[in-house]
């Protein structure tokens, strides 16, 4: 797949989201970096979750959510994994990580 390709299949996977879950994604960033096929992560959230903001939440950065194109690639490959449909569950747990849902609880609802 190429970058532009993958690209496209992440902006695909954010915007089905639910509407409920789209209209509250603010001040986030979703972005793709090659990474290593033997990469330990597919993707990587990095910001203040929903639940940790408080009043004194203005004037930071955006959050950010990383999809390492070659991890999951190299994932698929391994696996038999169609490519858009994990690139879409990457993006739908990183998503979760930004409204506040750690590893945990993600195992609990069957995420995983």
């Amino acid at each position: 797949m190429t970058r532009k390709e993958f690209e496209e299949a992440v902006r695909d996977a954010a915007g089905s989201l639910p509407k409920r879950f789209r209209d509250r994604l603010e001040n986030v960033e979703i972005v793709v970096e090659e990474g290593t096929a033997d990469g330990k992560f597919l993707g990587l959230y990095q910001g203040i979750p929903h639940t940790e903001r408080g009043t004194g939440y203005s004037g930071v950065l955006p959050d950010k959510i990383t999809l390492f194109k070659r991890a999951i690639e190299a994932e698929c490959e391994a696996n038999g994994l169609d490519i858009r449909q994990e690139i879409a569950r990457v993006v739908r747990h990183e998503i979760a990580h930004h409204f506040g849902i750690d590893d945990g609880r993600l195992e609990d609802l069957g995420a995983y």
